[in-house]
């Protein structure tokens, strides 16, 4: 009885622009997290994949474990065999490559002469 029609009317309209204002902070949340985090660790992971795929003989490798070593030879897709020390291989998954710091440069055996 108290209530008019045009103010019903006008009630139902602001509610949906209210529900939109409260869904606006998560969205933007959404945004900023995707953004911040979830981009930038799609791109590293992209870039290690490139750099696993793009592994040579003869590259030096650290892996995740912390060893330093020479790739010996590239087994397959998954696994490829290092040289830790003269003689001695091991076999080790690509993915536990962490960086690879190139191909050794050649040694420089002339002697400069006075």
């Amino acid at each position: 009885m108290f209530i008019t029609d045009a103010y019903a009317q006008a009630a139902g309209t602001a509610g949906s622009e209210n529900v939109i204002m409260q869904f606006l902070p998560f969205i933007l949340i959404i945004g900023v997290f995707y953004f911040l985090m979830i981009r930038p660790q799609q791109k590293r992971v992209k870039e290690h994949k490139a750099m696993i795929n793009a592994l040579r003989r003869g590259d030096n490798v650290i892996t995740s474990g912390g060893i330093v070593a020479k790739v010996s030879k590239i087994i397959d897709d998954n696994e490829i065999e290092l040289e830790i020390a003269t003689g001695v291989k091991i076999k080790v998954i690509r993915s536990t490559i962490s960086t690879v710091m190139g191909k050794p440069a050649p040694a420089n055996d002339t002697v400069e002469k006075k």
